[in-house]
């Protein structure tokens, strides 16, 4: 994990985000104490209990009749004052 201060993170943020792309981690300090850790993003991992949910709401809400009472008026009749 390479270790920059503050002030080097805050001059060379650029370069700094350029190495956490490439997948390095960087650790900020101030004044010698350990502040901010920055990382990569994790990627989603792949999670067929959740498509599995995703698909099955998306089912339920298509088979739902819509509900409410029915509605005669525009978009642009509710901003009309």
């Amino acid at each position: 994990m390479k270790t920059v201060t503050a002030a080097e993170a805050n001059r060379n943020f650029s370069a700094l985000l350029r190495d956490v792309a490439r997948g390095e981690r960087v650790l900020v300090t101030s004044r010698g104490k350990p502040v901010a850790t920055i990382i990569p993003p994790e990627q989603p991992a792949h999670d067929p209990t959740r498509e599995q949910a995703r698909r099955a709401l998306f089912e339920r809400l298509q088979s739902q009749p819509i509900s409410g009472v029915p509605r005669d008026w525009t978009r642009d009749e509710l901003y009309e004052r």
